[in-house]
């Protein structure tokens, strides 16, 4: 064999050295651009800029994309991590045994302590003393109500149901939602008040054909219901009915196709469609749009003390008073929820998926049992008379209460059919002209074959296109 020369050494030590260098760059720059892409994913989101208006700046739930490290897959959980090693047996042994290669996951949660006097109310709420002096006679400790208690003990039994699915559990944020809840009762008039300090969440639910025969539900969530109803007041259709009517059609084909079990999860959907149906053919619902209402979980509408559908109420936000009347029920885990209309009055930036307060500033008081009999489209100016004399059954308030101004648009007014012009025929006389009846521009019964109506206000704004397109 012959020995190779000085030279090919050379040769072959070099190409060997260069081969190391590209290695080593080509690794680098995959380093970086994982860090770079890292990065890129942990910048946090920029916060809306407010107007000059708005008074807080509406916040949106961070939108999660390209690659993140575990501890950032759900927002506001700490996560601390630890790698613990054990001498085992052979690896074809411990790579069949389960518990050889496992993570031990336990979450710990500081359950709040609930404000129970007017001077820990006033650490998120300064103002709140002031504007309802009777409450320094009512905070007390004892009147801390059950309802908290149950609140918090629905929120750590989902967390331990739903430990083993992360993307199931309750963020930070709708953990620690609410500050306290108070069963008020002034001594004086014997006026009870259920008070509880959280944040708020928009509710844009709820359709009425009568007062809005058009609509535009835009909210991923949006249902056209509100557990606040009353009878229809006239042949008017709801505007989201056709399209749940199409929904229902498109399960009804499917059934004929579908498997025995998909049958089954496809029959339990016909019947929740049809009875959404006929419910919303009879009646009216309030308008998340349009009217001042708030929501409350379902665990606080028990008991004497409880906040039914209905009540009168009032909602505190800064040095403002706003009338409401309690119009949905809510999920048992998660406090403070109020209509858009009341959110954009307290933050024009707020929409269905912008909040206006994130903090835990907002103070509701539902003045427990006073819902009336009879329920109706509502009626700002008897909800402002309320709201001022129950205020004053618990003290008063030392700023006048929000006036609302009902923002409906009013429905379009009809119009007449021209009559026809008569012709002269050289056989016949011609006889009197004949005015057709006006026809109404929506009737009072609806025609099968007519088109669906058409109305150019929606039940959420929508923005109006620009002339010129990005």
């Amino acid at each position: 064999m012959r020995k190779l020369g000085l030279g090919t050494l050379r040769r072959i030590v070099l190409l060997i050295f260069f081969a190391l260098f590209v290695a080593v760059t080509l690794r680098w720059i995959s380093l970086e651009r994982w860090r770079w892409t890292i990065t890129r994913a942990e910048e946090p989101s920029p916060t809306p800029t407010a107007a000059p208006s708005a008074t807080a700046t509406a916040t949106r739930p961070p939108v999660l994309s390209g690659k993140f490290d575990v501890a950032r897959l759900f927002n506001g959980f700490t996560l601390r991590s630890e790698v613990e090693t054990a001498t085992g047996a052979a690896a074809s042994e411990e790579r069949v045994d389960p518990m050889s290669y496992m993570i031990d996951l336990k979450l710990r949660a500081r359950v709040p302590t609930p404000n129970r006097t007017v001077d820990e109310l006033g650490k998120v709420s300064p103002d709140l003393g002031n504007l309802l002096p009777g409450l320094a006679t009512m905070a007390k400790p004892e009147a801390v109500s059950p309802f908290f208690a149950q609140l918090y003990e629905t929120k750590v039994r989902e967390l331990r149901e739903n430990l083993n699915r992360l993307d199931l559990l309750l963020s930070r944020h709708n953990f620690y939602d609410c500050q306290t809840v108070l069963a008020l009762k002034h001594p004086g008039t014997k006026r009870r008040a259920l008070l509880f300090q959280a944040d708020m969440d928009v509710d844009a639910d709820g359709s009425d054909g009568d007062r809005v025969p058009a609509g535009n539900g835009v909210s991923p969530t949006f249902k056209p219901f509100t557990s606040f109803r009353w009878g229809k007041k006239s042949n008017r259709s709801n505007p989201y009915l056709p399209g749940i009517e199409e929904r229902l059609r498109r399960v009804e084909l499917e059934q004929k196709t579908a498997t025995p079990e998909r049958k089954r999860e496809l029959k339990n959907a016909v019947t929740e469609l049809r009875d959404e149906i006929n419910t919303m053919k009879k009646y009216s619902y309030l308008i998340g749009t349009y009217d001042p209402f708030i929501v409350v979980p379902a665990s606080f509408t028990k008991g004497s003390d409880g906040a039914r559908v209905g009540d009168y109420s009032v909602v505190i936000v800064g040095n403002t008073i706003y009338p409401a009347i309690v119009g949905d029920v809510g999920p048992n885990d998660r406090v403070g929820e109020a209509s858009l209309r009341i959110a954009k009055e307290v933050n024009a930036l707020s929409n269905p998926n912008n909040r206006p307060l994130s903090d835990l500033k907002a103070t509701y008081v539902v003045f427990s049992g006073t819902a009336d009999s009879s329920w109706g489209p509502p009626d700002l100016e008897k909800l402002q008379v309320h709201c001022e004399a129950l205020v004053k059954e618990i003290g008063g308030a030392s700023v006048p209460l929000h006036h609302w101004v009902n923002t409906v648009p009013p429905l379009p007014t009809p119009i007449p059919t021209p009559s026809p012009t008569p012709t002269a025929s050289p056989t016949i006389s011609p006889g009197p002209s004949v005015s057709p009846t006006p026809t109404p521009f929506f009737s009072e019964t609806p025609s099968p074959t007519s088109p669906p109506l058409i109305h150019p206000t929606f039940a959420f704004p929508t923005p109006t296109p620009s002339a010129t397109s990005d």
